[in-house]
């Protein structure tokens, strides 16, 4: 119980206590989830249909971006498990986890995707018949 007697102290840091009723955790976790889900597809899209314009850059530029996006899974997974241990141990966030690495990482990859899909049209466009 707390010094005021009204025990609000000892729920906030209670592993029963509901520290986050909106759920913003996990609803981030999932966020990132589909996003990373959303980079292998497109990767693995542009590597099954570029390979006439840009030969074997169309492989390696899907399987890099395959590769990212596994890796933001995995990265999003650890950042949500760190997270929901600093919420059940303090009871709230006063140090949040950082997210910039997943961020780089995800524009890094979408900016990779980007120019590989500006080489197709560029390439289209220079080999279509006037």
């Amino acid at each position: 119980m707390s010094a005021t007697g009204d025990g609000a102290a000892d729920e906030r840091t209670s592993d029963s206590a509901v520290f986050d009723t909106g759920l913003q955790v996990e609803r981030t976790a999932l966020a990132w989830r589909r996003t990373a889900l959303a980079l292998v597809v497109v990767s693995l899209g542009a590597a099954r249909l570029l390979p006439q314009q840009l030969g074997a850059g169309a492989v390696v530029l899907g399987v890099v971006g395959a590769v990212a996006g596994a890796s933001v899974h995995v990265l999003a997974t650890r950042r949500a498990r760190r997270t929901t241990a600093r919420l059940l141990a303090a009871g709230d966030l006063d140090h949040p986890a950082s997210s910039a690495y997943l961020q780089a990482l995800t524009a890094g990859t979408c900016v990779l995707l980007g120019l590989g899909a500006a080489a197709l049209v560029l390439a289209h466009g220079l080999h279509r018949p006037s």
